[in-house]
């Protein structure tokens, strides 16, 4: 059970969320960014844990100041509206940790137990990208967006190199996601919603996965001696569908995006996401393999000793979300 309080600040994490997507003002987004603020610190806090209260003033210094460069963009919003739009989008690719503003982000998520990471990677970006899809009226605009893309894409696949601790990999691998949401922001918000959404579902099943297994690193997770089938299948399907291998579900957004900017002939960002892509794919194999080769017994000799631990029931629904992008095709197909 999770305390009161914890729900409390949940709940009005999500009002801060949903006042600053719908406000009519940048001062109501304002308001409702620092009530979200103001909420994830408490969630985040954590007596048991000596890094989180590094991370949470990690956390609430990126924050506030990209809150100051919002309050001083409004402010000179009366004399030029380019400046005014560029300092804007600035604070908000901070708010998300999009490249070249993403340094804190590996750092914060390292602080955080994997619950939390669920928040930060998925719930608190969805105000900031819902207040950039407004500013998308500007050739400008768009441009910096283009750029802050492919510098994610880059910085997110190759800053996950060489790292053994889990939550700093499910952070680069944030990043460079990330670069394809905000390519789908610029051509239309159903894009970068439903692009959103298969990764927030993907993400959640791979960090409940390393949650139930009390995996924090590499080494851990080989560590784990699963004995059911499918513990053992669900972390490579996970991780390949993350890595939007096809034909697993994490693939479909990507095949839907890749469709659409060579429909808008956007070949210089196109080539930046799908080069980053396959270094992405590379440290997912990476972990892998390993995984593969030291738990390849379990398939021949302990099938028949099952474990019925409290996670293990989940599996197989996270074994499905990862593999129901196979049947996608076919509906194309009926149709």
């Amino acid at each position: 059970m999770f305390p009161i309080s914890s729900l409390f600040f949940f709940f009005t994490l999500l009002m801060g969320s949903l006042l600053s997507i719908s406000s009519s003002s940048w001062f109501g987004a304002w308001i409702g960014l620092e009530l979200n603020l103001l909420s994830f610190i408490p969630l985040i806090i954590n007596k048991m844990n000596p890094y989180s209260s590094e991370a949470s003033l990690k956390y609430f210094l990126i924050q506030a100041l990209a809150s100051t460069l919002i309050i001083l963009s409004s402010s000179l919003m009366i004399y030029t509206s380019n400046l005014t739009y560029t300092l804007t989008l600035m604070a908000l690719l901070l708010k998300l940790g999009a490249a070249p503003f993403h340094l804190w982000f590996p750092q914060v998520m390292e602080g955080l137990s994997w619950m939390q990471t669920i928040i930060l990677m998925t719930i608190q970006k969805l105000a900031p990208m819902f207040l950039i899809s407004y500013l998308t009226t500007s050739p400008i605009i768009i441009m910096i967006i283009y750029i802050s893309a492919m510098l994610s894409a880059y910085m997110g696949a190759i800053g996950g190199l060489n790292i053994m601790k889990l939550r700093k990999i499910m952070a680069f691998s944030s990043i460079n996601h990330m670069s394809w949401m905000l390519i789908a922001l610029t051509i239309n918000d159903t894009m970068w919603m439903m692009y959103f959404s298969f990764y927030a579902l993907i993400s959640s099943s791979v960090v409940f996965l390393f949650h139930s297994f009390q995996s924090n690193s590499i080494s851990d997770l080989l560590n784990n001696n699963h004995t059911s089938l499918f513990p053992t299948l669900s972390v490579p399907l996970s991780l390949l569908s993350l890595g939007g291998l096809p034909p697993f579900t994490g693939f479909v957004p990507k095949w839907l995006m890749i469709q659409i900017m060579l429909t808008h002939n956007m070949y210089i960002p196109l080539f930046f996401l799908l080069s980053s892509a396959l270094i992405t794919l590379y440290f997912y194999l990476r972990m892998l393999i390993p995984y593969i080769i030291i738990l390849t017994p379990i398939f021949s000799f302990n099938l028949k000793i099952m474990s019925h631990s409290s996670s293990s029931s989940f599996m197989p629904i996270i074994i499905f979300t990862n593999m129901i992008g196979m049947f996608i095709p076919l509906l194309f197909l009926l149709m």
